[in-house]
């Protein structure tokens, strides 16, 4: 019972925890600079909210007013009830 318990109390923590993970996208020949631009958005419970529907690399950029992109990355953080989706772009 001691070990059923124990078990139970790992899975649970197991499932409350939430992972995270990166992909490089694009890499230009611009240098990458200094600025940083981000675009994201959420899904709760299975339904993405319209009003951040947009992570584009265009939006990013327009966010981190960069006129030159250099790299392009995608992020995805999980957990049980929300999921969010962010592209990064560097550049000039």
């Amino acid at each position: 019972m001691k070990m059923k318990n124990i078990l139970l109390a790992i899975l649970f923590a197991t499932g409350l925890s939430s992972c995270s993970v990166g992909l490089p996208l694009q890499v230009t020949d611009n240098s990458v600079g200094t600025k940083v631009g981000k675009a994201s958005y959420s899904v709760i419970l299975g339904f993405i909210r319209p009003m951040d529907a947009d992570i584009g690399i265009a939006q990013a950029a327009e966010n981190g007013r960069i006129e030159k992109v250099a790299t392009v990355d995608f992020h995805i953080k999980a957990g049980i009830f929300k999921t969010t989706y962010t592209t990064v772009v560097t550049g000039e």
